[in-house]
């Protein structure tokens, strides 16, 4: 079990570290709503390590990238627990070319990520639009955020 916790870690390390990095425009990509915090950002593959690629089945690539969401619940002690969410959405371009995101859910200790790869467009701005069930009761929640990628070729 060490091991495994271990062998994972380094997914933690990195999917943190990009949900606080994610991109310089926004000092955090994160949308409240009652007490529930949606955590999102999308990357490169290519910025993952090989050992968090291969145990999370992502292709590292130029040409690919990472949408990650999260979603946490505020405690009455002002800490935060994991949702496992239900994430649906889609991916745009300029001439609204849509590609659909197929997420799938990883949890990794006390922390739980919603993931999907989409294909990247050089130095276009790219719009997600995402909605986001963290609770079967209520409607999603609509999430959408515009981000552009430069490839280095």
């Amino acid at each position: 079990m060490a091991i495994a916790t271990l062998r994972r870690f380094p997914l933690l390390l990195v999917l943190l570290g990009t949900l606080l990095s994610a991109t310089q425009a926004a000092a955090e990509q994160m949308v409240r709503v009652g007490e529930y915090e949606i955590h999102y950002n999308a990357i490169e593959t290519r910025f993952l390590t090989p050992e968090v690629a291969q145990a999370n089945s992502i292709q590292r690539s130029i040409g690919h990238g990472l949408v990650n969401v999260s979603v946490r619940e505020r405690q009455p002690d002002g800490s935060t627990r994991p949702v496992n969410a239900s994430v649906e959405g889609y991916v745009s371009d300029l001439t609204d070319t849509r590609e659909p995101l197929s997420f799938r859910t990883v949890h990794d200790g006390d922390a739980t990520y919603h993931l999907a790869t989409f294909t990247l467009r050089q130095d276009e701005p790219m719009r997600f639009n995402l909605d986001v069930r963290y609770d079967r009761n209520e409607n999603p929640k609509p999430v959408s955020f515009i981000q552009r990628f430069y490839i280095e070729r």
